[in-house]
């Protein structure tokens, strides 16, 4: 597949939407900012689903889905823009089920252990496993307030389950560190780490699968097409299972891309996908026009 840069006019996703039966779409960086929604971008998915189209919105939030959606239902992500959500914190747990885990060490904020219910939190010296989902105060901490923590897990050999494997996501504006940043340091200590969300397979598998339930009928990769705004979660992710993707230049990459985006920052910043976007928006829209 080979992509130019320059899209014709009216290439928002009704000019790619009849290619299309199953869209996975980004939430935090295409849906909302964290802390107000994009109504175009609800109002694009609303349309492809009037026209039989199925939405799972693929999240690598640390957390249920619930909560998910209750964050949405907040910021004001009307429910007709989806038709369900899968979680990395939803693998995650179906992760640690599936392995029969019952205790585990916690990184992250009090706002995350509701993934962990009826399972017992314990130190460092009495896991097995440990489950990153964030830093425990992400306005005033950076990775490095962790070296300590991490170098104590290592000597450990713990296994680390990171459950968002975003490094940065925008908050109104801001970026703010997430749990990926401190999977990399772990790794930097030679922890091993088993990430879950995108861009890694266990998250899509489950997407699809499903989108499938939802659909009632069989529809092949070529008709699945990714939303999002991140080279290394959401093209990256897209490209190693195998399908399309509609890349957002206005979210974690703004700066770097620029508005209107600047070809050559833009070839840069998706230069190591081996497939490109199929194409490319500001901010997800209906109809660019």
């Amino acid at each position: 597949m080979t992509q130019t840069f320059v899209l014709p006019p009216g290439s928002g996703l009704s000019a790619l939407a009849p290619q299309y039966g199953i869209i996975f779409s980004d939430v935090w960086g295409v849906l909302h900012n964290g802390v107000s929604a994009w109504p175009t971008a609800s109002e694009a998915l609303v349309k492809f689903r009037e026209q039989g189209g199925t939405v799972v919105l693929l999240s690598n939030a640390p957390r249920p889905s619930s909560v998910v959606i209750e964050q949405l239902d907040r910021v004001g992500v009307p429910r007709a823009a989806w038709d369900g959500i899968v979680t990395s914190g939803d693998v995650t747990r179906m992760e640690l089920d599936r392995r029969g885990i019952t205790r585990l060490h916690h990184l992250g904020p009090p706002r995350d252990v509701e993934m962990f219910d009826g399972l017992e939190l314990v130190s460092p010296k009495d896991a097995k496993i440990a489950v990153v989902t964030g830093l425990d105060d992400d306005y005033t901490e950076t990775p490095d307030d962790y070296r300590e923590r991490m170098e104590v897990l290592s000597k450990l050999d713990i296994e680390l389950i990171c459950a968002n494997p975003d490094r940065v996501v925008e908050r109104g504006g801001e970026m703010v560190w997430c749990a990926g940043a401190l999977a990399d340091l772990y790794e930097e200590f030679g922890g091993h780490v088993l990430h879950i969300g995108k861009p890694f397979p266990l998250v899509y598998e489950e997407a699809l699968r499903k989108a499938l339930k939802l659909r009632g009928k069989v529809t092949p990769k070529a008709r699945v097409l990714a939303i999002g705004d991140s080279m290394i979660t959401d093209v990256a992710g897209a490209n190693t299972f195998g399908i399309d993707c509609l890349f957002m230049t206005g979210g974690i990459h703004a700066e770097e891309i620029g508005h209107p985006p600047q070809a050559s920052a833009y070839q840069s910043v998706l230069a190591p996908a081996a497939v490109k976007p199929v194409g490319w928006s500001h901010r997800l829209v209906w109809d660019a026009s």
